[in-house]
């Protein structure tokens, strides 16, 4: 199998920008599913979060645009705002050598009419979720005419998210001659009916599906109500008091019950579920994704495409009813050759989920005893980092630079006082040391960003 992409037949442009991203080695789904997506077959492809699969269809994508066109030439459906966003960063990073490539996001949650005036000015590729696509296809703002290539990512948890009919409207408006491709971690049922619905000879890819769990400390912990769950994971946080832990609820009202019972208990949590507002969801992932939340409380849904580096523990407070869900969630743990947690809890009535879940991964697993826990329910960990927002962006040409040099020059700081920067188009988060936050925030409020005032203040 060809494994380096200067073997394969693509633009020098996309060559050379990969070489300078160190993109040398392709990951199994991208050395497998490549060929077939540079050739135009439609496929469907089985790859876990994480697995490099946005390159695997950008590249392919980005391989066969005429920039010169101004015709919308390729359609990409995300289940979430979040996930799209990180996917159309992706294809901006990929194509950053093209010149004239432009990359539209099409989501709720932002506003229409500006979607639309950017529309008017000519886009190559949109990433959207099904809910905006429709309206603007219902307004005949976008036209499809000229695309040559769909692409659903994530495709699973549409159908679990309810957009099938979503789908086959949009599908209706595009033309028959494309290629189409569905990227899913899981196969359900529905994902074949769908590509048969959808594709022509489509070639199945399924390769580095399942999740290396050598690296993961699997516990399980019986309980006789759902009740007592809320005290067990307390004693299970100050047991094992990990950094980050990402908690896993089966329904939108558990998981903000479990947030606001964390947050009672004097632990740094918030939950993601679907009834938040898109600036709400915006910060909370922010937050956990630049080490300022020390537990993320989420539903499968809520969580899709959330890929965070170095997470030391996954704690199932539901267990799902899929066991390769299972497997899905706790292979976010353990990763890069670090070792990790999976920690479940689960009713004495559900004991068939466990053995569902040893019979599906070939292990059998030894229940651990409640006893083992710490007395108390003390997690004492508080995230390293903290968060401050800055009312500017994009819109108004800031760099992650700029915000960097106002923290050194004013603020006194150092690079290593600052962690991850995001910069979204009206307002940009910043994770700062939680000993420096509160200096930081006077010294930006008293001083100014590339010469510029800001409102500044904690997120």
């Amino acid at each position: 199998m060809i494994d380096k992409f200067e073997q394969y037949p693509l633009k020098k442009e996309l060559l050379r920008n990969l070489e300078e991203l160190k993109f040398h080695t392709m990951t199994p789904i991208q050395a497998r599913s490549l060929p077939a997506v540079l050739e135009g077959i439609d496929i469907i492809a089985k790859a876990k979060t994480g697995s490099g699969k946005t390159a695997a269809f950008g590249l392919g994508v980005l391989n066969t645009l005429d920039s010169s066109s101004s015709s919308i030439q390729s359609l990409i459906l995300c289940p979430t705002r979040e996930l799209a966003e990180q996917v159309a960063k992706e294809i901006r990073s990929l194509a950053r050598m093209m010149k004239n490539v432009k990359v539209l996001t099409i989501c709720g949650g932002s506003s229409e009419f500006y979607q639309e005036k950017s529309l008017s000015y000519g886009a190559h590729i949109i990433v959207g979720t099904p809910g905006r696509i429709l309206r603007l296809l219902k307004k005949e703002t976008l036209d499809f005419s000229g695309l040559n290539s769909f692409i659903l990512d994530e495709a699973d948890r549409m159908l679990d998210m309810g957009f099938n009919d979503d789908i086959m409207r949009i599908e209706s408006h595009l033309p028959t001659d494309r290629q189409t491709m569905l990227f899913s971690a899981t196969f359900p049922e529905g994902i074949s009916e769908l590509s048969e619905t959808i594709q022509k000879n489509a070639i199945e890819v399924s390769v580095d599906v399942e999740h290396s769990v050598d690296s993961i400390d699997q516990m399980f912990y019986e309980l006789e109500r759902h009740q007592d769950k809320n005290d067990c994971l307390l004693k299970i946080l100050a047991t094992f008091q990990p950094e980050r832990s990402l908690v896993f609820c089966k329904t939108k009202q558990i998981t903000a019950d479990l947030a606001d019972f964390l947050v009672k208990s004097g632990i740094k949590a918030a939950g993601i579920h679907g009834d938040l507002m898109q600036n709400e969801r915006t910060s909370v992932l922010t937050k956990f994704s630049n080490q300022s939340l020390s537990v993320l409380v989420a539903t499968d849904v809520a969580a899709r495409g959330l890929d965070i580096q170095d997470l030391p523990a996954v704690i199932n407070f539901d267990l799902p009813s899929d066991p390769e869900v299972y497997v899905h969630r706790i292979g976010r743990t353990g990763r890069a050759g670090k070792t990790g947690l999976a920690l479940s809890l689960y009713i004495t009535k559900n004991q068939f989920r466990v053995e569902a879940i040893e019979e599906f991964t070939g292990n059998e697993f030894t229940i651990s005893e409640l006893n083992t826990l710490s007395d108390t329910d003390s997690y004492n960990l508080l995230p390293p980092m903290q968060t401050m927002y800055v009312s500017g962006g994009k819109k108004n040409k800031l760099r992650p630079g700029d915000i960097v040099g106002a923290l050194v020059g004013e603020a006194g700081l150092s690079s290593d006082d600052i962690g991850d920067i995001s910069i979204l188009p009206m307002v940009s988060f910043v994770a700062v040391k939680r000993d420096q936050i509160d200096h930081a925030v006077d010294s930006l409020r008293a001083g100014k960003i590339k010469n510029r005032k800001f409102k500044i203040g904690f997120v």
